[in-house]
């Protein structure tokens, strides 16, 4: 294994994993609500009653965030080497894996470990597992 020094960005990184740990708390203190984006937008496919607007504020915040970004910085450069037909593929099995999951990396990975959560344990142990296992198997057994 190989670092790519070039691209090693720690303190964006770090900036930016603050920024979503801060985010979830300030949701779980001012609301009681668990910062997980599958249940978020899950949420407003089947909405409750006064259930709908911090929904569509989170999702602004998170779709608008690198808007705001841009303003004071550039924003990096995106490269996508998978085709439009896989990234489908891989979207709808993410969104099925939440579903089976009971919930996304970002509800069992942040909020979930946070309150030593045994499911999220597991359920991120597993979705790191599949992804140690996918690239080992796309980049060295298929490529």
């Amino acid at each position: 294994m190989t670092i790519d020094w070039m691209n090693f960005t720690p303190w964006p990184s770090l900036a930016g994993g603050l920024m979503i740990g801060l985010a979830a708390a300030m949701l779980l203190i001012c609301s009681g609500r668990i910062a997980g984006i599958s249940g978020i937008v899950g949420g407003l496919l089947s909405p409750a009653r006064g259930d709908i607007s911090w929904r569509f504020a989170f999702l602004l915040g998170l779709v608008g965030s690198p808007l705001v970004f841009s303003l004071v910085h550039a924003l990096p450069p995106i490269q996508i080497e998978a085709s439009h037909p896989v990234i489908i593929v891989a979207g709808l099995l993410v969104g099925i894996g939440t579903r089976y999951g009971s919930g996304c990396t970002s509800g069992h990975g942040v909020c979930g470990l946070s309150r030593r959560s045994p499911r999220s344990l597991a359920a991120t142990a597993a979705f790191m597992a599949a992804g140690f296992a996918t690239v080992y198997i796309v980049r060295h057994l298929i490529a």
